[in-house]
């Protein structure tokens, strides 16, 4: 684990901008930055309120220049970190970086390591750990709807629902726990009935939320789409027009793409990940077959399939067939695109008898984007998220939850089954203990350690 105790730096942006900013946080933060700030009308940064910014100089440590800047100050406990804290805001040169870093080390700092900044606030009790790693998801949201999720995340709407679960269960396994110190006497303090339904309430809600986390997960990580059909059908087409550059290369030869170019695209504020596959053939080229295969495992790890169809072959009953044969979960959404709709196009009736929607589309030219782009959009709900609501995102999370959905179901049963007071708090018990790994009251160096070392230095 990172010692507390002493003061760290480090740059808050990345290097070669305009301007940077380098944060300072530990006891000694505002004395150490007063060794190298020299403010014009003589004000030391120590004497200052919270929440002031002045204006000055940085040098080094034989006095000389090094930039002008401003400096931001921040005293405990009122501070992201809960610490003394200053931020200097300065030239965005590399050199002068590296220079003010020095200098500050050589006062008495250290450099910070991923995500000690945010480890310290969570230490400080300024967040949560779910808050903790919502900081990290705001870094990284690169749309509306990821950042409406690490957001509301960030404000507390997820540790709020949690701690509004854990406090009837610890309500719950407090009066067992009463019922073991009277043991003998035979008394009971936590009514059966009240038990199970307060059980079956936070089995409800813990469900809903580890259910949430495929749509989290994708939202965060980009909704898959998987590009599928026959050779030439104009899959790398249309990879191409959606991206608006030629990053699939196209050709008239069948099984031009033998392996799987993914690209992220920002749709109405979501973030979708293209997948241009192989086309879907039999084949006596040995490349070809190995990229036809990682279609497949492309088909069955995607949430949208696009089974694109060339629009002047005939279309007939082999193609719901080859539909038919994807072994499409329920989970999973598919459409089925015409493409080359700017030709003559053969008669789709036959493809409108199934329940599969069909969208015409010109590749090539861009004819029918409009509605593919909505029927993409119209799969991913995001009406409970954009008001702020819930969703689980993190792998950790839904595991923890998984967890203590178990123990509670386990819990739940034994009251049926009349199972006793003290089996039942051990049930309880684990059920809690499997919600505070995730809001951080119980937490060890390890689980700490795995979360921040994905942060950046600085965070």
């Amino acid at each position: 684990m990172m010692p507390l105790n002493d003061t760290i730096v480090a740059p808050a942006t990345a290097p070669g901008g305009a301007l940077a900013v380098i944060r300072i946080s530990g006891k000694n933060a505002l004395e150490i930055c007063d060794s190298i700030f020299v403010s014009p009308s003589g004000k030391t940064l120590a004497r200052q309120a919270g929440n002031t910014i002045l204006y000055g100089n940085i040098v080094d440590s034989c006095g000389e220049f090094i930039d002008e800047t401003l400096v931001s100050v921040f005293k405990a406990p009122a501070s992201y970190t809960g610490e003394n804290m200053v931020e200097i805001s300065c030239h965005g040169s590399r050199w002068i970086v590296d220079a003010i870093l020095k200098a500050i080390t050589e006062a008495g700092a250290r450099l910070a390591g991923p995500g000690e900044f945010t480890v310290r606030a969570f230490m400080a009790g300024k967040m949560d750990l779910t808050q903790a790693e919502a900081v990290a998801d705001m870094i990284a949201s690169d749309n509306r709807a990821s950042h409406s999720m690490a957001s509301a995340q960030l404000r507390g709407a997820f540790s709020a629902e949690l701690a509004a679960i854990r406090s009837s269960l610890l309500h719950l396994a407090s009066l067992l726990e009463l019922e073991l110190d009277f043991s003998e006497e035979d008394v009971s303090f936590a009514d059966r009935t009240e038990l199970a339904l307060l059980l079956d309430k936070a089995i409800t809600e813990m469900t809903r939320l580890s259910e949430s986390f495929s749509l989290g997960n994708a939202i965060k990580e980009g909704v898959s789409v998987a590009i599928i059909g026959k050779p030439n059908a104009g899959k790398s087409t249309l990879l191409n027009r959606l991206l608006g550059e030629d990053r699939a290369m196209v050709s008239d030869i069948a099984g031009t793409t033998r392996d799987i170019i993914e690209e992220k695209i920002v749709i109405s504020g979501i973030g979708f990940r293209f997948i241009d596959t192989a086309g879907i053939r039999e084949s006596d080229d040995t490349l070809e077959r190995m990229g036809i295969e990682r279609t497949y495992r492309s088909i069955e790890k995607a949430r949208i399939i696009l089974y694109m169809i060339d629009g002047t072959d005939t279309i007939d009953a082999n193609v719901l067939n080859d539909i038919q044969s994807l072994h499409v979960s329920a989970e999973q959404k598919i459409a089925i695109l015409v493409n080359k709709t700017d030709q003559t196009v053969t008669d789709t009736t036959l493809l409108s008898s199934s329940d599969t929607p069909v969208i015409k589309i010109s590749a090539k030219f861009g004819d029918g984007m409009d509605e593919l782009k909505t029927f993409l959009t119209s799969q991913i709900d995001t009406s409970e998220l954009l008001e702020g609501h819930a969703l689980v995102s993190n792998a950790r999370h839904y595991e923890a939850l998984h967890t203590a959905t178990e123990a509670l179901r386990t819990a739940r049963t034994g009251i049926v089954s009349g199972l006793s007071s003290e089996l039942l708090a051990e049930e309880l018990r684990q059920g809690l203990d499997a919600i505070g790994t995730i809001t951080g009251e119980i937490c060890n160096d390890e689980i700490l350690s795995q979360i921040f070392s994905k942060f950046c230095v600085g965070k």
